[in-house]
């Protein structure tokens, strides 16, 4: 949430004191938290613009205030990207990777200290926050290799004495533009590819997690100064919608990824196309997981319960339908509903948490609307469906967005409503029982958004089916694997409205890159292409 400096010191007073964990995090990645936060980076530190308040959504204490970008600033930071673009593309390709391994090493030695603020800032619990900053680890690991190998083609020509090539150059400034369930990773995935590829980077991150963007760029922009390079090479702004619609509409920005909803995702696309930029949309998950008759129930019971629990169900790959085959329906959500009842909520930094809080209270109103959705159209009710109550909560959390994870088997299995076609982002998730697999593959494919899905079985014919032309139409479709937690090596990414983007490993690379057919003539004729003759 964006406020008026004036409003945020009338209602903090001039007595607003940190409790000692926060101080501790903060202090560690050389964050104040009693002093005004910059939140603006181009080689310097700056902002004047509205402050943002960020909050922890365990205890609701206000942990810093951060100076966004002014318009001015922005203006400024988006020409510094476009300058340090024009010095950094320069740069040979291993020596960017060599600066890459740099920042990987400074980002791991604070591994612990980065997982943390994930922990206080966006709600992760510790496991998972530190899990992230790996991520961005093995992400920059993955780089350094590729920036030796970031090849084109030769490709033969019909015509003696030419050759063809497919030659990638630096592309230019590429804008991101992320969301808070990953406030580091994500960038991370964007940061890597670009660099290798020799552009610059502008980071817009969510307004609610901006103490996670400045911890990440001040390691990185110290990496930048040591080696000689523009900081603006890995720019950051603060700030809320007028920034990220600056960043599009820009055409000093070449490419602009956007992670977030698929409502703003829609806006993004046709701005950045409208000038006819490149743009990289991850968006709406609405995830399934099947479970058929012969699964393995004790592999896929833990594995729905993290993609439905993970990141307090916050996660764009997190499991929101669950369809279970009617031989073991009711055994399936007998055991996992056990295992839901033994959850208990907790502070996100103690080791044995395994459910936090929500991100915001935004986030809990979200979960109650789709709570009164289910009551309203007489879902049954099989777990959870309410903010948990003091006793529940530690004494850390009890101001926290604490909400109790739901299972609901909706009154409707049909795909077409409106429950199954909309994603929920909060720990709901929605159940249906079919008959085969044709049925399962047929609701799982006929909602708008196809990012991850996921088959349980042990039939060989069934996994044929499930990754072959007739199964699943999202961008990620696993077996015996749950919905979440993606590796970095292949492409990560959805279909349909999910946005078509491909970012991290794969050949996601080759978006970052500028592409050319060059054709070269070492003979001594000019002879034309499908025997063409225009002789004078």
């Amino acid at each position: 949430m964006i406020v008026s400096g004036r409003a945020i010191r009338a209602a903090l007073g001039s007595s607003r004191s940190l409790s000692t964990r926060a101080t501790n995090i903060l202090t560690a990645l050389d964050i104040r938290g009693d002093a005004d936060v910059c939140g603006v980076y181009d080689g310097e530190w700056k902002g004047s613009g509205d402050l943002v308040s960020s909050v922890c959504p365990t205890t609701n204490e206000v942990l810093a205030r951060v100076k966004t970008a002014s318009p001015e600033e922005l203006h400024v930071a988006l020409s510094k990207s476009r300058e340090a673009y024009n010095f950094f593309r320069s740069v040979p390709a291993p020596r960017r990777g060599e600066i890459l391994r740099q920042i990987r090493e400074a980002v791991a030695a604070k591994r612990t200290e980065l997982g943390a603020l994930i922990s206080l800032e966006m709600g992760k619990i510790k496991t998972e926050g530190i899990g992230e900053v790996q991520e961005f680890v093995d992400i920059c690991d993955y780089a350094v290799g590729l920036s030796r190998m970031m090849n084109g083609r030769l490709v033969a020509s019909e015509r003696p004495g030419h050759s063809i090539l497919e030659v990638p150059n630096p592309l230019g400034v590429v804008g991101v533009l992320s969301a808070f369930n990953f406030p580091m990773a994500v960038y991370g995935w964007n940061l890597a590819l670009s660099l290798a590829a020799g552009n610059a980077t502008l980071w817009k991150p969510s307004p609610t997690t901006p103490l996670c963007a400045i911890a990440v760029t001040t390691i990185i922009g110290r990496v930048l100064e040591q080696n000689g390079i523009p900081g603006a090479v890995a720019g950051l702004v603060t700030g809320g919608q007028h920034a990220g619609q600056a960043i599009a509409e820009s055409r000093d920005v070449e490419l602009v990824s956007f992670t977030g909803s698929e409502h703003v995702g829609r806006i993004v696309g046709k701005t950045v196309q409208s000038r006819f930029g490149k743009v990289i949309l991850e968006l709406g998950g609405n995830n399934a997981a099947i479970v058929m008759p012969d699964a393995d129930l004790a592999m896929a019971i833990p594995s729905v319960f993290f993609g439905a629990i993970g990141t307090a169900g916050q996660r764009c790959t997190s499991t929101r339908r669950l369809y279970l085959h009617r031989e073991i329906a009711d055994e399936f959500l007998d055991r996992l509903q056990k295992v839901y009842s033994a959850l208990k909520p907790g502070d996100p930094l103690d080791d044995g948490t395994l459910l936090g809080p929500v991100h915001s209270l935004t986030a809990v109103d979200t979960y109650r609307k789709g709570i009164q959705y289910l009551k309203d159209t007489d879902a049954k009710i099989i777990a959870g469906a309410a903010r948990y109550t003091a006793a529940d909560l530690p004494a850390a959390g009890q101001q926290g967005n604490f909400v109790q994870p739901t299972i609901a088997m909706p009154k409707s299995s049909d795909p077409s409503d409106a429950l199954w076609q909309t994603e929920c982002f909060a720990p709901i998730l929605n159940c249906a029982v079919f008959d085969n697999l044709e049925e399962a593959i047929h609701w799982n494919n006929a909602v708008p958004q196809g990012l991850s899905s996921s088959l349980w079985t042990r039939d060989l014919r069934n996994v044929g089916t499930w990754i072959g032309p007739a199964g699943s139409d999202a961008g990620i479709v696993n077996v015996n694997v749950g919905t979440s937690g993606a590796e970095i090596g292949a492409a990560f990414g959805g279909n349909k409205s999910t946005g078509w983007g491909r970012e991290s490993g794969g050949d996601a690379w080759k978006q970052y890159v500028r592409w050319s057919a060059c054709t070269v003539n070492f003979s001594d004729a000019a002879p034309l292409a499908q025997g063409v003759d225009f002789s004078v």
